[in-house]
């Protein structure tokens, strides 16, 4: 593990990662907080570790695994040695029973979704959000339960099919709950984790985003010293960040390479070069490189290898421009802490790849550089507060997510330039209509697809024989799930006619109402 961060000196929680697919939003509920943390799969976390790190509290998370199997994972019981407040969330209240002498069975009576909880017992995990004889709405997901508590343990909530839905050991500062609260669907949930981190482990809650910009420019100072540093700029909201967090810490040291590739939203381009070499005065090498990019798609059409062409075209260019820096040391990059969590199924073995990742690779090593990546130690919207704490506009740290590749994959089959200028025009009209709505910060992510299909219309007594394009737009909290947003027919009529009758190309919008999962949130 590397101690080098700029959050030693912070109050700092960990959480013990089982293989949850929500293990993320823990992080992310006591971030929220002001409590900093950090995951960490349940095999790398050993009496060595736990020195190191030096927790002041311990989450062990929900898995998919079940506990009573003599190969279920496992946490340290260099854990439980610690002496520090520990809370277990689902399947961490069965292994804690299951490790500490209770026991846990397989149950006839599973739990998935919405249930009810009843307090029976006042426990400071409650205090100020439940009280005894109250039941409160709680998101379950577990089918083994709890059977026997260890001694010590003591019953302080029940629901109809979990009797043990939260018990607590208060001598040793051991709480566990069957349930989730660390999604949305359980409304007090964050209230209860904080309880756990402000209240039972007297955590202060230091973490902040003008705190972490001092420090982060401390750091960037001391890592850079007087050397170079070249970052590879895409436009979007993490490198942009990245770049101006940089930029305040070492000034003309950095220079920027934005390569426009044509693929990039209406007016992204122009908006880059405006904010960085006007409003900021960073150094700023733009090539314009949409022929280029185009002409080494032209005939492709499997996603894959749009991707692949795409970042191997990229690194050509910028490794070319790059070159021509003096006493470069340093590539910068917008990376971040979801990117850099080491993920973990419920066995130790490594998790399912859906798809590769739009982040370019291959650089540092390429080049000979060192990286700086100041942004490693954060999740999505806390990129988006310290955009706002360097004074970035507000509508540019606000957009939505936008893929690396940009609108290639959102261009299933061969992508042209001029279905990419299709796809552009369509997407702005889509994303003023939800701005006209309101509904803009409520949705996670929009955006249109061209697809390769063309139906035949009539427009104006005259057959057509044009493109399909679908509309997407989901709600998410981290992009690891997502709901379809729920749109007025009216709104979506609207749109339609507003695109087929602006957009020359399209005679028909179709919008997708699938999750995430069993889809993606992109198409490709």
């Amino acid at each position: 593990m590397n101690t080098d961060t700029i959050q030693d000196h912070h109050e700092r929680a960990l959480i013990i990662d089982f293989g949850s697919q929500v293990t993320q939003l823990i992080a992310r509920r006591l971030r929220e907080s002001g409590v900093f943390c950090e995951i960490h799969p349940f095999n790398r976390v050993d009496a060595a570790f736990l020195k190191d790190y030096g927790p002041k509290a311990v989450i062990l998370s929900g898995s998919p695994a079940s506990a009573n199997t003599e190969t279920s994972p496992r946490a340290a019981q260099e854990i439980f040695d610690l002496g520090v407040p520990i809370l277990g969330i689902c399947y961490g209240e069965q292994t804690i029973c299951a490790q500490l002498g209770g026991d846990v069975e397989a149950s006839d009576h599973k739990e998935f979704g919405r249930a009810q909880v009843e307090v029976i017992k006042e426990s400071p995990l409650f205090n100020g959000v439940w009280e005894v004889g109250g039941e409160y709405q709680v998101w379950m997901s577990h089918g083994d339960r709890v059977n026997a508590i260890p001694d010590g343990f003591e019953v302080i909530a029940k629901s109809g099919g979990a009797p043990f839905a939260a018990i607590a050991n208060e001598a040793q500062n051991i709480y566990a709950v069957q349930f989730h609260p660390e999604v949305v669907h359980t409304p007090d949930g964050a209230k209860l984790l904080r309880n756990f981190t402000h209240n039972i482990a007297g955590l202060s809650g230091d973490w902040t985003m003008a705190a972490f910009r001092d420090e982060a420019v401390a750091k960037i100072r001391e890592q850079v010293g007087d050397a170079r540093v070249i970052c590879g700029l895409s436009g979007g909201v993490d490198s942009s960040v990245a770049a101006v967090l940089i930029h305040e810490a070492i000034g003309d040291q950095l220079t920027c390479v934005f390569v426009d590739t044509g693929l990039m939203r209406a007016d992204e381009g122009e908006e880059v070069v405006r904010l960085f070499r006007d409003s900021y005065n960073i150094p700023l090498i733009h090539v314009e490189a949409e022929d280029l990019f185009l002409g080494k798609l032209a005939g492709v059409d499997d996603p894959e290898k749009k991707r692949k062409i795409i970042g191997a075209t990229f690194i050509d260019i910028f490794d070319a421009e790059a070159g021509k820096i003096e006493n470069a040391a340093f590539l910068a990059q917008g990376t971040l802490y979801p990117d850099v969590i080491e993920s973990v199924s419920f066995d130790g073995g490594p998790s399912v790849t859906i798809k590769s990742h739009h982040n370019v690779g291959g650089l540092p090593e390429r080049m000979n550089l060192k990286l700086v990546e100041p942004l490693r130690e954060l999740f999505k919207d806390e990129v988006r507060a310290l955009g706002q704490e360097l004074g970035l506009p507000e509508h540019f740290v606000g957009r939505h997510p936008f893929p690396g590749p940009g609108l290639a994959i959102r261009i299933p089959g061969e992508v042209t330039k001029e279905k990419a200028d299709i796809l552009r025009k369509a997407d702005t009209i889509y994303l003023d209509e939800i701005k006209k709505a309101g509904l803009y910060d409520v949705i996670w992510q929009a955006f249109a697809v061209l697809l390769p299909v063309r139906t035949v219309g009539v427009m104006g007594d005259e057959r057509t024989y044009d493109h399909v394009l679908a509309l997407r737009a989901v709600t998410s909290t981290d992009g690891m799930t997502a709901d379809y947003y729920p749109f007025s027919h009216e709104f979506l009529g609207a749109c339609a006619t507003r695109i087929i009758n602006q957009v020359r190309g399209v005679n028909r919008v179709v919008y997708d109402v699938t999750s995430k999962p069993p889809g993606t949130i992109e198409w490709e």
